[in-house]
Parts: C-alpha cells; structure tokens; sequence
C-alpha cells in the first residue's frame, strides 16, 4: 500500500484535540506571560518602575544605575514560572526571528554555581553577526555584532514542551553600527514619523504630548493534515506545491468564505489564541477564508511597534501549536495554484496620546483639517514613492500572488471611495469641500434596526485603501515582516507631511488668524491633490483597462519582484530614509533581498526537477509499461476488437511524459546557466528565464497527474490537501 494512501487512512481517523482542564482562557489571564507594566510594578521599587515608564514613553534616557535591580526583578519573576534560559530574541534580516539560550548561572567560585542573571545580561548579548543576513557586511573576520532589549518591548515566557525561556526582546546590530535587523528601521522611522505629526498638531493648535503609529495585521493562513504535509517535500522545504493539478472542485463554489469553522480546526484556533493571550497578544477576529483549507486571524490594533512584535511571535506560537494537532500552518504567499493565496494586510494609522486619530474624518473640532493635510501627504508620499512602496513588498513568494485570486495587483494605486472622491474632488476645484452624509440603510424590514451606511465602499483590488480612519496596505504578503513595508510608509509620509508643512507656514508667516492658516492649508492641500491626482483609482484593479491607463499614468507597473529591489539604492530612497537607514543600511536590504529571491528560485527549481526525476519520472514509466503490457496481450487475444481507443490513451500519456520529460530537462540546463552570472544579473536571470522554465515545467507535470493512474501517482493530491480537514 502506498505511503499515500496510508497517509489517508490515518487523516481519516484524526480527533480534535481536548484541551486539559488547567487551561485558562480569556482576559483574566492575557499577557501573564508577560513582563509587562503591572509585573514591573509588583516587582520594582517605584522610583526604578516611573523611570521605566518614562523610557517607554520616550520621555527619558535608560538609567544604568537601575539595570541590576531590573534583572533581578525579572530573574525572579521568570524564575517562578518555571524559567531555567534567558535569550535575547531578536528579528534579523531572515525575516523570522533569532535567539541563543543561556541558563540563569554563572561561577560564585571553582566547582561552585549561583543563579545569576546581570543587568549586563539584560542589555547585552553577542551573536555571530556573519552567519545572519548582513549583505556583505559583516564577513567570517568581522563578525561580531550586538543585541540589546528594546525596552518599549516587554520580555516574555516562551513555553516549549517542558522548557521554560525568557525571551528578551532585543534590537541586533553590527560592531560597526549598522542596522542589521527590521526593528532598528521601523523604531526610528517612528520617530521620524511622530515629529512630523507633532508638527502638524502644533500648528493647528491641538492638544498631544506626542504621537505614534498604530498598525493591525490582519494574517491568512492555510492548514494541512501533518500525515500529507509530510509526503510532499516541497510544502516542506518551499512552503508551496510546486506542482499539484487543479481538483474537479476549488472556491468556484463560494462556500468557504466565513463557513462554520470545522472542530478539529477551531480546536487548534482556541488553542493557540488562548496561547496567544498570555503573551499579551490581542487576537480579536477569526474566520474562514475564501480558499478551502484558508482561515485568518486578526488583533485589536496597536502601536507600530507592538503590532510587529506581536505579529511574528503569532506566527511562531501558529507553527508550533499546529504541530500538536497534527496540522501544519502555511504562511507561504501561494501554497496552492489557481485559488486564493494569502496576505497580511497591514492597517496603518497616526494617533496621539490624547486620543487624537489624525486620519479620522469625523466633525470633530479641528479634525477636518488635521485630517485633509494627513490625506493629501499620504496621497503625495504613495504617488512620489510607488515604485519603494512596491519594493517593500517584493518577494519570490509575493509574485504567485499579486494580481490573481481577491489579491491586489503589484500596480500600486489608492482608493478612497466615493465620498472622500467627492470631497477631494471639490478642493481640486477650489470649492468648498462637501460634509460626508451620513445616511441609513432601510431593509424595510421591522424587526432589524437601520444601519449607518460606511462613507465608501470596499475595494478588494486595490492594494492600498482608506478604510474610515486607516490605510490598508493589502499587498504585504502573508510571510512577510510587516516592520519594513510599515517603516518605508513612515518615512515617505513623514517627507510628504513635512513638505506640506514647511509650505503652510511660509504662507501662513505666523498670523495668529485661524482664516489665514485655513487658507494657506487648502492652497497646499489643493496642489498636492492635483500632483498626486494619478495615483487614485477607484475601478477594477484587475482589468486590462487599469494596465493600460496605469501606463498612460506613468504609474510603475513592477510585476515581478526583481525589477524594483534596485529602487533601495536610489539617491531618492536615500534621501527619503535619512536618519532612518543610511546608504550603506540600504544597500544591506538591497543584498538581502536580491539574495533571497535567487536562492528561492534555485531551491524551488531543485526540487521540481528531484521530484519529478525521483518520483514522478519512476512511478509513470511504471505505468506505461503496465499499459503496453496490457494492450499487448489483449491484442494477442482477440482481433475483432477495437484497441484504437487504448492506444490513442497510450500514446497520448507517452507524449505528456516525454514533454514533461523535455520541460524539466530544459529547467535544469537553464538553471545551471544561472549560476554562471551573479547579483543583479543572476536576478534577473532567475526572474526571466528559470521562473518561465519553472512554469512550463509544472504546467506539463499537472497535465501528466491528471491522467496517471491514482494508485501510483505518489504525491497527495490538491483534493487531499484541500478538503480532508
């Protein structure tokens, strides 16, 4: 029998998972694996936990004076629940996150241990910065680099079978400087982006002491039983089927979307929720996905900072409680051909902490205006910087996605639906802006109450929409870190919002006339507006209509990643990242990312051509000769019937075979000649031959599973992988 369908067998017999009863759940016990504001203040004198408030507030320097008495606390406090290591936990340019553990030890005297964790160990630690991402900066003979907690960052308890960790949250940087992780960028274009926004209430008179981004990151998911995951080594080592013909069955039905989630799946949902809550994660929102098998989980928003954090720790805790439900959790961009892939919307926003939201377009007083200049900078930094804000979304995984199955197309364009189009378009005119109506909705029927109709509707394809008091960035792909496409946004709204500052009050000159500086801030308004008027688009990203007026727009139209990972070495992108990452930081992100799209592509095409050699090739010769075979005797049998159609069948998968055969050779060869070119050129190489290869390949593979004999075919199936759970 084959591994298959042993596999089968054993999914089959799958039970939900029951939770123990020790289990706590719910709000009473969120974020008590946590080192946060009320353990600090069980824990530390209070002159040391004001201080600490102070530092995360922004508002004062890190006394050192006060480490020691902070790690002891926190020694203590882990200890308790069980804590044997402290690692600093850090997120370098990998994109997934990085620590070394250390046990609470040190020497008191020759044979002899004490338990000891220093304020030195608190806020230092040294890994090997060479063997990290680093684009060349860091080599073997240079390789040392630094972390340090984040102290906006609470540390945690990582639970894992019966280990105990304290995860310190920590930035990584190189001995030199350098930025070498997605945290330092986005913690100073925070900063960046909260004086321009302080300026802007300060000029219009509004109360703040200071401001911050907020960010929720809406993340898909797939999952699969463990059994088939295992049998198919591209799911493993590519996160995506490299092959797999479409099922007689995908979404075409529409009865995914929002379905009662099934038990052994909501099992592992409650699972890593209740997981999720004592580390302080705010999960909110579930739901099924639109594909079979895809499902998607959303917080309560945060800061920026928080938000980012947060965000990966999920995806770690999503990993590994899957494992002990026998499932495995996808965040790959395209797991599966022809139906939905998945994305991590990122919903982006500036509040103060006066509660101001300054994308909010309510009546409230002084928020028209707050809100019109934030608009109109958002708008100018989209339009001056598409092409970087479509960089911080490339990946080799992202290009299967964007453009097809409910994902954005990789044209960056805003929309803003049809009130504030209205509005917007009266300034453009140099009238005076309508007020958005708020209108209900009259089902007309008496046991449902009316409801406030939103200002606009949704559009699905657009990769960046205002969404009432946010933007939602919906290009960022589902294995992404959202710390770099939230960090080029700061950065690039922060200039634009500075820019149209700068103006207000040239024209303004300081009159103490509220009718001047209105005045003044229309005039700005009105001419951003009309530079940036190209880059809303309200209709169907996905028509061939949009390509053709996006050019005519001179908008850049990137469809494959590699043709904008150069964008990060222009003087514009460096301007624009100034105090925030420097020429040299950039250039490590550049390297980075080029680095990775060239090995994804040499991996995926390895694999495709070792399992088609290995496994595919084998089990259809076998098949082929069974038919031979059999054709051969019957004829030898009987002359009177027909075996036209047998033969036709015959010759037909001989022909699939020999095709697929010639496709996959024809990979290889171009895949070798890959590695005769290097950086950009090798990219590019990747992007435009071996890419295409890759997808004549596969497209000849799953005609050939479509006609081979079920038994032999020896990968599970779409149907298996899809609608088994």
């Amino acid at each position: 029998m084959s591994s298959r369908i042993l596999a089968t067998k054993e999914v089959s017999s799958r039970k939900s998972l029951k939770f123990g009863s020790d289990s706590r759940r719910g709000i009473e016990h969120f974020g008590h694996r946590t080192f946060n504001q009320t353990a600090m203040q069980q824990s530390l004198p209070p002159e040391v936990f004001h201080h600490i408030i102070q530092v995360m507030q922004g508002s004062a320097t890190f006394n050192a004076l006060y480490a020691d008495i902070l790690a002891k606390a926190m020694q203590d406090w882990a200890q308790a629940e069980g804590a044997t290591h402290f690692t600093h936990w850090f997120q370098p340019l990998t994109g997934l996150t990085a620590e070394k553990h250390d046990a609470f030890i040190d020497w008191k005297e020759p044979a002899t241990l004490i338990e000891k964790f220093s304020g030195r160990n608190l806020f230092y630690g040294e890994p090997d910065a060479s063997s990290l991402p680093s684009g060349g900066l860091r080599k073997t003979s240079q390789a040392r680099g630094y972390t340090s907690w984040d102290l906006t960052s609470p540390p945690f308890l990582w639970k894992s079978a019966s280990s105990v960790i304290l995860c310190i949250p920590s930035l990584f940087f190189s001995w030199t400087g350098e930025a070498l992780d997605m945290k330092i960028p986005l913690m100073r274009s925070n900063i960046k982006m909260a004086d321009a926004a302080m300026r802007l209430v300060s000029l219009l008179g509004l109360q703040a002491n200071r401001a911050f981004t907020t960010l929720g990151c809406e993340q898909e998911y797939f999952l699969v039983d463990r059994s088939y995951c295992q049998l198919r080594p591209d799911l493993l080592l590519t996160g995506r089927t490299l092959f797999g013909a479409p099922p007689a069955k995908g979404q075409e039905f529409e009865d995914h979307y929002f379905r009662a989630i099934k038990q052994r799946v909501l099992a592992y949902i409650q699972d890593f929720e209740d997981e999720a809550y004592a580390l302080g994660i705010p999960l909110k929102t579930r739901h099924s996905e639109v594909a079979p098998s895809q499902y998607e989980v959303a917080p309560i928003f945060e800061t920026s900072i928080a938000a980012v954090d947060h965000n990966v720790l999920l995806m770690e805790l999503m990993r590994e409680v899957a494992a002990r439900h026998d499932l495995v959790c996808l965040f790959h961009e395209k797991p599966f051909a022809g139906i939905n892939g998945s994305g991590k919307h990122n919903n982006w926003s500036l509040g103060t902490d006066t509660g101001l939201n300054l994308f909010d377009p309510s009546d409230k007083p002084g928020n028209s205006l707050l809100f019109l200049i934030m608009l109109t900078a958002t708008l100018s930094a989209v339009h001056e910087h598409a092409d970087l804000l479509r960089s911080s979304v490339a990946s080799a995984g992202n290009d299967h996605r964007l453009g097809g199955n409910e994902a954005p197309p990789p044209i960056i364009s805003v929309y803003l639906g049809e009130g504030l189009e209205s509005i917007i378009s009266d300034i453009e005119k140099g009238a005076s802006p309508c007020a958005f109506l708020n209108t209900l909705i009259d089902l007309k029927i008496h046991t449902v109450a009316s409801l406030r109709r939103d200002h606009s509707d949704r559009n699905r394809t657009s990769p960046f929409a205002f969404t009432g008091n946010k933007f939602e960035f919906r290009a960022v792909g589902s294995s992404a870190h959202c710390a770099f496409p939230v960090t080029v946004l700061n950065v690039i709204v922060a200039q634009a919002l500075n820019r149209m500052i700068d103006e207000i009050e040239t024209a303004y000159k300081l009159s103490d006339d509220p009718h001047v500086l209105n005045l003044a801030a229309m005039q700005v308004i009105r001419k951003y507006l009309l530079l940036s008027k190209d880059i809303r688009f309200s209709g169907n990203g996905y028509s061939s209509e949009w390509v053709k007026e996006a050019k005519n727009r001179r908008l850049p139209i990137i469809e494959r990643s590699f043709s904008c990972f150069s964008v990060l070495t222009n003087k514009k992108t460096v301007e624009v990242f100034e105090n925030v990452l420097s020429k040299d930081e950039l250039s490590i992100h550049y390297a980075t990312q080029l680095d990775h799209y060239c090995k994804v592509n040499d991996t995926e095409a390895k694999l495709l051509e070792e399992l088609f050699y290995t496994h595919i090739l084998p089990n259809g010769i076998q098949y082929q000769k069974e038919m031979v075979t059999s054709v051969a005797a019957l004829q030898s049998l009987s002359t009177s019937i027909d075996f036209e159609p047998q033969l036709s069948f015959l010759e037909k998968f001989s022909t699939t075979l020999n095709e697929s055969i010639r496709n996959v050779d024809s990979l290889r060869e171009t895949r070798i000649k890959a590695y005769a070119f290097q950086g950009l050129e090798q990219g590019q190489f990747f992007s435009e031959c071996v890419s295409d290869k890759m997808l004549k390949a596969r497209k000849s593979i799953d005609t050939f599973e479509s006609i081979m004999d079920d038994r032999l075919w020896p990968f599970p199936k779409y149907r298996e992988l899809l609608f088994t759970l």
